[in-house]
């Protein structure tokens, strides 16, 4: 009888010894985890890396609701919910869209929504946790920490989905449970609802479940649109391996589930439903977009302002031509690039380029560039812009609606300014995902030896097809175990 052999434990990437600002950062605890040691093939007891990160998340949770905690105690309303940066749209839709009066999104008839179905049927749901009698601001209150209470477990499995396809880097993930941005912009509305189902549909996607993955895909749209930009990634690297199967597996699968939920709401009141559609389209510029940041500097130095057809046109030519711009850089270098890196480039330029760039957008994009581009450095530095532009917009909006002592407000250059920064922020880290896709042998997650983790049926799928002036396909060596990458002119750091 043949003895069955036992799978060894696979070494894990040890953040302290792999990224330089986190090296630098333990030299009072004794500097970097030795070389000799072997994380993930040693027991660590109670303390691994999942439960070391749902604490993580489970803090920041509590600090997310602390930030809010001014409002909790003084209730939301204006301009006061602006002056104590404690903003959420849950309080102000409760009583404004007649959620507190038994008002359910699409199925009171004549109820009009500003959001797609699965959003309006999640508010619904929750708004119907609250309790009855009381007054309206503890009925605001109970309902701001059902959905509090809600977004933190939703935060949860979103940092385990992304820890579980990290391959031998699954501390990466802490960067989602720690980030300032989610911190302070996880609990303005649902949008991590849609982060979770995007991250769970790249999840099974990397475990070839495609048919899985574009269920949640779907389902994820059906609650916010960007999680169907994530096709645009598969198709890029169908194109590339010409393996259509799992992109016309993932994107069936995605359509069939976003019909399965809307088209009820279609045929029942088709007014109600396209409310959403209707509401975004006439819309002008929204805060902190490059249009609206235009706008602010066109009006104080006399240029001409730019309306809503105008910026529906050019949003969407300008996020066409980046989609291009991505597709062509995925189909020319000389390595087939990860989904992960193709799928923050898309989700980035969609943003950067659409007429709205709400605060909490920053969620969408925190999960990616952990799986794109995990480094500390450049992920704290977009945070602090994030932060700074989070603080700035209720600054602004305090002003727009107070009409305050000029001392507690900030000025449109300002605000301007802070827009700016984090816009650039964004596009600094695009340039650097851009990079690694150009010169792989300077990614930190093939450096270790993986190709694709979130792959799935495209990991170290060979070439089928390039553009003609494309380099051809070449293999990248890991480096040794989990160093740094660094430059074939300098020694790696031991």
């Amino acid at each position: 009888m043949t003895r069955s052999r036992v799978r060894r434990p696979q070494r894990i990437v040890v953040p302290t010894r792999n990224d330089p600002l986190l090296r630098r950062f333990t030299e009072l605890i004794g500097g970097p985890l030795g070389s000799h040691s072997s994380p993930g093939r040693v027991d660590p007891g109670f303390f691994t890396v999942e439960r070391v990160l749902v604490i993580l998340t489970t803090i920041a949770a509590l600090v997310s609701v602390l930030v809010k905690n001014p409002c909790r105690i003084n209730g939301w309303s204006t301009p006061q919910h602006f002056y104590m940066a404690c903003y959420s749209d849950w309080p102000e839709l409760f009583h404004s869209r007649g959620l507190a009066d038994g008002v359910f999104p699409f199925l009171t008839q004549g109820a009009q929504f500003e959001y797609p179905v699965l959003l309006g049927l999640l508010a619904g749901v929750t708004a119907l946790l609250v309790p009855f009698g009381g007054s309206d601001e503890a009925r605001a209150l109970a309902y701001f920490d059902i959905n509090a209470a809600l977004v933190a477990a939703v935060w949860i499995v979103t940092v385990l989905a992304t820890a579980r396809m990290t391959n031998r880097r699954p501390w990466d993930a802490a960067m989602v449970a720690v980030a300032p941005g989610i911190v302070l912009a996880g609990t303005i509305n649902w949008d991590l609802w849609a982060v979770m189902l995007a991250t769970l549909g790249m999840l099974f996607f990397a475990r070839n479940r495609p048919v899985a993955a574009g269920v949640f895909i779907g389902l994820g749209t059906a609650l916010k649109l960007y999680p169907l930009l994530i096709l645009g990634a598969v198709l890029v690297l169908a194109i590339r391996s010409l393996k259509f199967r799992p992109l016309l597996l993932t994107t069936g699968a995605a359509a069939l589930t976003w019909l399965v939920v809307n088209v009820p709401f279609i045929l029942r009141d088709f007014a109600g439903w396209r409310y959403f559609l209707t509401f975004t389209q006439d819309r002008g510029a929204g805060y902190s977009s490059v249009w609206f940041a235009y706008n602010e500097t066109a009006e104080r130095v006399g240029w001409g302002t730019v309306g809503a057809e105008f910026i529906n046109l050019w949003a969407f030519v300008l996020f066409v031509g980046a989609c291009a711009g991505i597709a062509i850089l995925g189909l020319s270098v000389a390595r087939r690039p990860r989904i992960a890196q193709l799928v923050f480039l898309i989700v980035a330029a969609f943003i950067l380029t659409n007429k709205v760039y709400s605060p909490q957008f920053v969620l969408w994009l925190i999960p990616l560039v952990a799986l794109a581009r995990p480094r500390w450095t450049s992920f704290l530095v977009w945070q602090l812009m994030e932060a700074l532009h989070w603080w700035a917009i209720w600054m602004f909006l305090a002003k727009e609606t107070s009409g305050g002592s000029a001392q507690h407000n900030l000025d449109s250059p300002y605000y301007v300014l802070a827009v700016v920064a984090h816009i650039l922020a964004t596009a600094y880290i695009m340039w650097r995902v851009i990079g690694d896709m150009m010169e792989p042998e300077y990614d930190v997650v093939r450096a270790v030896g993986a190709d694709d983790p979130q792959g799935g049926p495209f990991d170290n799928a060979p070439d089928k097809w390039l553009l003609p002036w494309s380099a051809g396909s070449t293999t990248v060596h890991p480096d040794q175990e989990d160093r740094i990458p660094v430059s074939p002119q300098r020694k790696a750091i031991p």
